[in-house]
């Protein structure tokens, strides 16, 4: 795709920012209609009810425009990682969805979170998560994985994703190349994988390969450091890893989002204008800074000036907004047409009957092993 945008506006399109309050700050919405960014991720903080995120959903679209609508993504992903509220469909860890092993009751479950999402408006998940559970003591994925099991987790994740994406809300797996080993909260600090390639291949990456074969709209980082692919360099500033790794080896052909670049694991040892290039130079397409406008606004003006002083930056940067807008434009934002048809689909019938189905699923499953 081949861009004519000034480069203000190229470089916006790579921010995908959060903000406070269940109305868009006025300034948040001048800068996705001028290009600034290039969608919104959305918390607890901003969807306390069905109505108010509809609002808030349609607001961030009409801002957007449909030249450049916008990414409005959320982690929806079922158990304690859920951010919308009753009567959306709230459904259970992945880890017990993974235990059932009845891929057609993910897919349809995947498809029932898609159409609420969408129904208001949402067109991104940042789900399903791609680790493996490989470490009990793992502060931050847990139950949030499919299991343990790389080839289980693969098959569990393919269901869920392409579920989603059926129903016109893009997956985003999570977190390339593989969190699952770690014993620290990156929100909190910088963990470290020592692990070989052997055993990276092995465990950490076949949910990852199985995922961009199955055609998935998105990936996330992890705020880890890798030794075997590139040593002391946080994946998400590591060209090695985005880039030669992901789409040079595996053939990943979807936008790369940045973990959050104010969790700690980045921050505490670089500056936000520093992490973002960093980040857009090593392959990430679109940048999440989940909490503060200014920081969006430092990033946006570092990209400018980096991109105005190097031609292959700029180069990059346009690679990644031709990414995202051709992903945005392909699953624009668009809410229920109607209150009637919201309300047939946001804790309708088919959300009930997912869950009494996997309440049943679970039920027989526990009868099984108690005998």
């Amino acid at each position: 795709m081949r861009l004519d945008l000034e480069l203000e506006v190229l470089c916006g399109q790579l921010i995908v920012g959060g903000f406070d309050g269940v109305e868009p700050p006025a300034r948040y919405l001048k800068a996705l209609a001028e290009g600034r960014r290039g969608g919104a991720i959305l918390f607890r903080r901003n969807v306390p009810d069905a109505a108010a995120t509809t609002r808030l959903c349609q607001a961030l679209a009409a801002a957007g425009g449909p030249e450049r609508p916008p990414f409005i993504g959320i982690d929806q992903e079922g158990g304690r990682v859920t951010r919308l509220p009753a009567p959306f469909l709230t459904l259970p860890s992945m880890r017990s969805l993974g235990e059932l092993a009845d891929l057609p009751l993910l897919r349809r479950a995947a498809r029932a979170v898609a159409s609420e999402l969408r129904a208001v408006g949402i067109n991104l998940n940042f789900a399903p998560v791609l680790d493996v559970d490989s470490n009990p003591a793992n502060p931050i994925i847990g139950d949030r994985a499919f299991g343990r099991d790389p080839g289980a987790v693969a098959r569990s994740a393919v269901a869920f994703l392409e579920g989603l994406q059926e129903e016109g809300v893009l997956a985003c797996g999570k977190h390339f190349p593989g969190h699952g080993d770690t014993a620290l909260d990156s929100h909190l600090a910088l963990p470290t994988i020592a692990h070989g390639r052997g055993r990276l291949d092995e465990i950490e990456l076949p949910p990852f390969r199985a995922a961009c074969g199955a055609g998935v709209a998105s990936l996330m980082t992890a705020h880890i450091v890798v030794e075997a692919l590139d040593p002391g360099v946080p994946a998400t500033l590591s060209r090695s890893i985005c880039t030669d790794l992901l789409r040079g080896e595996i053939g990943f052909e979807g936008v790369l989002f940045s973990d959050d670049l104010e969790m700690a694991a980045i921050a505490a040892h670089h500056a936000v204008e520093e992490a973002a290039a960093a980040a857009v130079w090593a392959g990430c397409d679109a940048l999440l800074v989940c909490h503060r406008e200014d920081l969006q606004d430092r990033v946006h003006e570092a990209l400018v000036r980096k991109a105005e002083r190097e031609p292959r930056f700029r180069e990059r940067c346009a690679e990644a907004a031709a990414r995202c807008l051709g992903l945005r434009r392909r699953c624009p934002p668009r809410p229920a047409s109607s209150p009637a048809a919201f309300a047939e689909i946001v804790g309708g019938p088919a959300s009930r009957a997912v869950l009494e189905d996997i309440e049943r699923a679970r039920g027989a499953r526990g009868a099984e092993a108690a005998t």
